[in-house]
């Protein structure tokens, strides 16, 4: 199902809001400016990367695949503004690739009153429950696996290596709640509870001194922290506990942008001459992008290369520098590769409504990411799979030996 074989005959007519006989808008609301600009960014950019492959020959029954991306800062309220807009004014085909619980949990209840006009969200970068549940689930195909499912794969592997006082960090929103409550419930399966919680504000940043967060949690004997964050208020908290000489695991799930975060770390190892790496995992809902065997990495990194694309320039941060390769761009990549099976499975006049049943109709769909894809119309979840990372000469690279990696 690469890109090479996509390029299919010409279209007869536009059929649905979005189609024109010329192109396909797919609307997109993320944070590409701010504190979180790497996410959205990031995720744009493997979507993009694939869409100019597959528009360079010849699109999808001869239309093209545009994005219209909107910023929203990671902030709910432009996000609802930004949803109306793109099914409103813009009438998209479909939404794709939102960025955030916070924002996506105030966006649901928008699309839900389009429920009517078949209008659907595909590849969300969020793994909240929300989306996963009623009355929502109808309109939302979550590719990727939950941070519920992240979360209790986590517990399980650090239980697995000796660990038993679990401590969580977390933002104070709908996001830092569903990571905790996969914690709680990993917990719970092994009959004890969270020994200490600490939290921060969405918006924090890399300098913000989170030395009281650490104390908390230290003084309460933790063995490891898993925190549920964005990349600048995690980092925050593990430049203040190795500051303080608190070295026990820290662990983050696939959402922080573990790139962003491990690049802020680096940098500011440099200057203070000391390393922040050591005993820090990440949790992917993709595998990783240096898996040399996978067919979908091989096809990933040579499109980022060949394309090496960019957000449009209104929603550029100039503070903010793309990363070549990337967890988050690799996962927009893989959206992207649903996205285009469904299109072409909807035919050369599709509908919404009809777009919905081609998603619902893939089965068994080899992305070339070492685990197929299915849905159906009970299941709108493609993926289940987790995948373990850690730190290595500055680079993050597959879990091998938990014994080893949750060492200080």
């Amino acid at each position: 199902m690469g890109a090479r074989e996509l390029a299919l005959p010409e279209p007869r007519t536009a059929s649905a809001p979005g189609v024109s006989t010329r192109d396909i808008k797919i609307g997109m609301s993320a944070a590409f400016k701010g504190t979180a600009a790497g996410l959205g960014t990031e995720l744009f950019r493997g979507a993009q990367a694939y869409y100019n492959e597959i528009n360079a020959r010849g699109g999808i029954y001869g239309r093209t695949i545009s994005i219209v991306a909107l910023d929203d800062g990671y902030e709910p309220t432009p996000c609802i503004k930004n949803t109306l807009q793109l099914i409103e004014k813009e009438q998209v085909f479909f939404l794709s690739n939102y960025v955030g619980t916070p924002t996506l949990t105030r966006a649901l209840p928008v699309i839900k009153r389009y429920a009517d006009q078949h209008v659907i969200l595909v590849g969300n970068f969020t793994g909240a429950q929300p989306q996963r549940e009623d009355p929502y689930v109808d309109q939302v195909f979550n590719i990727r696996a939950s941070y519920r499912q992240e979360m209790m794969a986590l517990v399980d592997r650090f239980w697995q290596a000796g660990a038993r006082k679990f401590g969580v960090y977390y933002q104070i929103d709908a996001y830092g709640r569903s990571g905790t409550d996969g914690v709680a419930r990993g917990l719970a399966l092994r009959g004890v509870k969270i020994v200490s919680e600490a939290t921060y504000i969405r918006g924090a940043k890399f300098e913000d001194d989170m030395t009281p967060a650490v104390k908390a949690l230290r003084g309460a004997g933790v063995e490891v922290v898993l925190c549920t964050g964005a990349y600048q208020g995690c980092g925050a908290f593990v430049r203040s506990a190795r500051d303080a000489g608190w070295n026990v695991p820290i662990s983050n799930v696939s959402f922080v942008g573990c790139e962003a975060m491990l690049s802020l770390l680096l940098k500011h190892g440099k200057t203070t001459r000391r390393d922040y790496t050591q005993a820090l995992i990440n949790s992917q809902v993709v595998p990783s992008y240096d898996d040399p065997t996978l067919p979908a990495v091989i096809e990933y990194r040579a499109l980022m290369e060949k394309h090496n694309p960019k957000v449009p320039d209104a929603l550029r941060d100039p503070k903010y520098v793309p990363e070549l390769l990337s967890f988050r761009s690799l996962e927009g990549l893989v959206n992207a590769k649903v996205i285009v099976e469904a299109l072409r499975r909807a035919g050369p006049n599709p509908t919404r409504l009809g777009f919905r049943q081609a998603l619902e109709s893939l089965r068994n769909v080899d992305l070339g990411i070492g685990a197929p894809l299915s849905f159906s119309p009970e299941r709108h979840q493609g993926l289940d799979s987790v995948y373990f990372t850690r730190v290595d000469n500055g680079r993050w690279v597959p879990v091998n030996d938990w014994t080893a990696a949750v060492k200080a």
